[in-house]
């Protein structure tokens, strides 16, 4: 049988949204992603915050969440204001499915097995993984017991979900591996290994005191989420009670500031878009949430 999953449909949402983020420019581009096409998505019923403990350094990466938690989280290829938070569509080759499974802290043997599995079925990954959030009713636990049933196998990071688009497309999100649970009693996720049992915003996440963080390196990885909002993805969300006048607001927008003229050309190479098809999918002007940072 012929290779159904040739492309992988992803959601990028943290680090994955920008450029500078997929080709881990800030930590020397050890873990990069090169996708083959890119467009903008909006997200509804789904929240995200700071809570799962990196592998790349000593700070809290982005997690996602369901508002409602016995409902899909939906997406949409849309980049206006029709609600929803703003999110990245992401097309890799299958060649790059060991790297973005070990970016994500998943066994690479164990994603490529998952794969099979779905093709095998006949089906995309993503329309392959919602048969089982629907026979599991959606809920994150049981979809993550149902796949370590499967697999034998399951992470203390992250675990890839589908997400189903409107028009009918199945795209896979990675999302943490749960403080309820990572599917196997054996296996503690890192939210529950150190308690993260909430999803922060940055200045709540530079607070902590049961994590030993890196602000530094907190404070690279929120500029790598927030630099997707230079091309119109809404990140307004992660921006909310941010003040760019003192303390860790003005280091963060300091930051982002020095990236901002490198984000464009970053992003083409990540994404492989000329700029005929940038122009095509983006709005090309920065979202609300980032021009009202700097105003």
């Amino acid at each position: 049988m012929p290779e159904v999953n040739r492309t992988l449909l992803v959601i990028g949402y943290g680090s994955l949204l920008s450029g500078y983020g997929m080709l881990a420019h800030r930590r020397g581009g050890g873990s990069k992603l090169i996708a083959r096409h890119a467009f903008p998505v909006r997200l509804h019923n789904a929240r995200r915050g700071l809570a799962k403990p990196s592998s790349h350094g000593r700070y809290l990466a982005m997690d996602l969440e369901p508002a409602d938690p016995n409902q899909p989280i939906v997406a949409d290829n849309r980049c206006d204001d029709n609600g929803g938070i703003g999110a990245l569509g992401l097309v890799f080759d299958r060649q790059w499915a060991e790297r973005l499974a070990r970016r994500e802290e998943y066994e690479p043997a164990k994603f490529l097995e998952l794969i099979d599995f779905a093709d095998r079925a006949g089906k995309p990954l993503g329309e392959f993984l919602l048969q089982i959030a629907e026979r599991t009713r959606f809920n994150l636990l049981a979809y993550r017991c149902a796949l370590r049933e499967m697999l034998n196998y399951t992470s203390h990071g992250y675990i890839f979900h589908p997400v189903p688009f409107r028009d009918g497309r199945v795209a896979i999100a990675a999302i943490g591996s749960g403080f309820e649970g990572s599917g196997d009693p054996a296996v503690q996720s890192k939210r529950n290994e150190f308690g993260m049992d909430r999803l922060l915003g940055l200045l709540e996440a530079s607070q902590l005191t049961t994590l030993a963080l890196d602000l530094d390196g907190q404070v690279g990885y929120f500029v790598e989420c927030v630099l997707g909002g230079l091309h119109g993805l809404e990140v307004g969300d992660l921006l909310a009670g941010m003040s760019p006048a003192e303390g860790l607001g003005a280091d963060f927008v300091r930051r982002l500031a020095d990236a901002v003229p490198f984000e464009r050309d970053l992003f083409f190479q990540a994404t492989s878009l000329d700029e005929i098809g940038y122009r095509k999918n983006f709005p090309g002007v920065p979202a609300r949430g980032l021009k009202a940072l700097f105003a």
